[in-house]
């Protein structure tokens, strides 16, 4: 299946993930089959929380990070990082506007357990999708390719810190203490925005 751009698949993904997807409409394949890279937004996100950037990351089972294909990569479970994950999603931004409007759907993905990281992150970011209204097609890669125009497999760093250029200010719960935060997950923009995350990307 041919395709313009191929993109990586994320957990709860950063705002300029969501908007590039938006760009190419239809247009792209996610890749399953590239080895795993740690440190990246495959299994992680960061959020606003009162001390200010937060990274929320997803434990994967020993050995799943040497040369294992995305699509193999299982889910760690000696901790109870969705416990954790979902406390800290409440804490930062219970007091948003839009919290309340979708949690009763998110905590589900909190409450199942997933053995595959690519599982959660394919039916977060089609969950994601559906509330910003976008009707894009999460259709995968059958094998690695290197036969795009565009290839985002390396583009984005959860380690590399965002200039805000190019991302205008929108009001964050916590933005008195540290100022406009540009490109967290997108959930922040979700639960600030609402309906009106959608016009901002």
């Amino acid at each position: 299946m041919q395709s313009s751009a191929i993109f990586p698949v994320f957990y709860l993904p950063p705002v300029n993930y969501i908007s590039d997807l938006k760009r190419f409409g239809a247009d792209f394949l996610v890749e399953g089959w590239e080895h795993f890279v740690k440190q990246t937004y495959r299994n992680r996100a960061k959020i606003y929380s009162p001390n200010g950037p937060l990274d929320l990351i997803v434990p994967v089972v020993k050995g799943s990070k040497v040369h294992t294909k995305m699509k193999d990569v299982r889910i760690s479970y000696d901790l109870r990082w969705q416990k954790l994950h979902w406390k800290s999603l409440e804490s930062c931004y219970r007091s948003s506007a839009y919290f309340e409007f979708y949690e009763a759907e998110l905590v589900g993905f909190y409450e199942k357990r997933y053995d595959f990281l690519m599982d959660l992150d394919l039916e977060l970011t089609a969950w994601l999708l559906k509330q910003l209204k976008l009707e894009l097609p999460l259709r995968q890669t059958a094998a690695y390719t290197t036969d795009a125009a565009h290839d985002f497999r390396a583009i984005y760093s959860a380690k590399q810190a965002v200039s805000d250029t190019g991302f205008k200010p929108y009001f964050q719960v916590f933005d008195d203490r540290q100022g406009f935060l540009p490109n967290l997950s997108i959930v922040d923009l979700l639960f600030n925005q609402g309906p009106q995350a959608k016009q901002y990307l």
